[in-house]
């Protein structure tokens, strides 16, 4: 990878394009560490903090939402707003025409998207400020025109700064919101790659980073424990992502033999391709999918009743972060299926085995041993079927090692596990597949500068 990146600064093009990516991170990042007036960030970060959801969230975000920046809320509305709008495309007809209209049907959709986007992130922003703000204390009301030590000099009275203070920050917030999504989008046209992930690639990097300057720095003040999380968190590291490497490229080939036609004066065909078939096809959408799913409720109980005897319910029962045994259990079987179920559907997306077998057909091609037509098809799906079941297991197992590694390290007394939350669940897999995808970009983008062309 970084030899590709060595020849893609040799040509003029795609240079450009790099250093437009860096100039869009590196106002992205500078969005991440913009304060917004009116917030005790430390009161907001023990209460951002304390809730898993939205520490999860916060790690996405590069820890700006713990710290009240401006791009508080990331990308993460964009990203729930295409989940929403992908699986309604299947449900809704019209939504369904749409994306089969080639690039004027993707416009629309894409503005849609957009529509969404603002929708979510303005419920996002009222209910944190609400919730983790003004009922929370996080807010200071003296920057709105109420002093609390002094209500004789306030302008306005109580509550009429906590109005002002939440509709102030969740403009602000949702404003913040689309700058993200407009950075995303433009990296994505002018840039290398998606923009979208490479922006969510830049934010679990910097939380990553973060977490492990502060363990060297516990190191240097002579913590050994520091050391030990850190050479065990490299090693997990290093064999992680070999693995994720391996199975994302790896893949299964089924030949395709095309028999010769003579069409006037010309023979066609004659010649044996493959069709490939990646055991991680769909690769971190079905996990994405499955925990947006599966937090939703939590996500909802955080926001609006924090407290509620549900809430606490949704904590013990159904939850990642669960003290209880049995409620962490639950919680990853109820993943688990999850997975499947959405590993399942979005190959079914991607792969149609009916559209396939009828192509191969008419342009005169046969799998071995395989008769064309509906023996061609259903072959097809058994071996769809059986790849997208390994690629299942495959995501659970990647999703479930943080969270058993976390049970096994705290049942044995390990006290600090901080670093394995790094990189859970959609955190490793992110990581490596934008980086993996942005290898591949590359490299295609260098074939195509390269390539001279039968003429030269």
């Amino acid at each position: 990878m970084f030899e590709t990146i060595k020849k893609c600064f040799k040509i003029k093009e795609i240079r450009k394009k790099i250093w437009i990516t860096l100039l869009l991170l590196l106002i992205f990042r500078l969005g991440c560490y913009i304060p917004v007036p009116g917030i005790e960030v430390g009161q907001f970060k023990t209460a951002i903090e304390s809730n898993s959801f939205l520490g999860l969230l916060s790690s996405i975000t590069g820890d700006s939402l713990q710290n009240a920046t401006l791009f508080a809320l990331g990308i993460s509305p964009y990203i729930n707003a295409s989940i929403i709008i992908q699986l309604l495309t299947v449900g809704i007809p019209p939504l369904e025409r749409l994306s089969k209209q080639g690039e004027e049907g993707r416009k629309k959709i894409a503005q849609i998207t957009r529509y969404v986007t603002i929708a979510l992130a303005i419920a996002q922003a009222i209910g944190i400020i609400v919730n983790f703000g003004i009922q929370g204390d996080a807010i200071r009301l003296e920057t709105f025109g109420y002093f609390v030590n002094d209500p004789s000099k306030s302008i306005v009275s109580e509550l009429g700064a906590k109005i002002i203070a939440g509709f102030f920050l969740a403009v602000v917030y949702t404003a913040g919101a689309m700058l993200v999504m407009w950075i995303g989008e433009r990296i994505t046209e002018y840039g290398i790659s998606n923009g979208i992930s490479i922006l969510i690639f830049v934010g679990i990097l910097s939380t990553a980073g973060l977490a492990i300057v502060d363990k060297f720095v516990d190191v240097f003040k002579g913590n050994l424990t520091s050391l030990w999380v850190l050479i065990g968190f490299v090693i997990l590291t290093v064999v992680e992502f070999a693995a994720i490497v391996t199975v994302d490229l790896s893949e299964r080939k089924i030949p395709v033999t095309y028999a010769k036609q003579v069409k006037g004066r010309k023979m066609y065909g004659g010649q044996t391709s493959v069709i490939p078939m990646r055991i991680s096809g769909s690769g971190v959408m079905p996990l994405i999918f499955a925990f947006a799913l599966i937090s939703f409720p939590q996500m909802l109980t955080s926001l609006f009743w924090p407290e509620s005897g549900f809430a606490n319910w949704l904590a013990k029962w159904f939850s990642g972060s669960s003290t209880a045994w049995y409620g962490q259990l639950i919680y990853m079987v109820i993943l688990c299926l999850l997975i499947f179920a959405f590993a399942f559907f979005y190959q079914s997306m991607q792969f149609d085995p009916d559209e396939v077998s009828r192509t191969i057909q008419q342009n005169g091609g046969t799998l071995k041993s395989i008769r064309p037509g509906k023996p061609t098809a259903d072959y097809l799906k058994k071996i769809s079927n059986r790849i997208t079941l390994f690629g299942a297991i495959y995501l659970s197992l990647v999703a479930f090692i943080p969270s058993i590694l976390s049970m096994i390290l705290t049942g044995v007394g390990v006290p600090d596990i901080s670093l394995l939350s790094v990189f859970s669940t959609t955190g490793i897999l992110i990581v490596v597949s934008v980086a993996l995808e942005l290898d591949k970009q590359l490299e295609s983008q260098l074939m195509m500068k390269n390539y001279k062309g039968f003429l030269k």
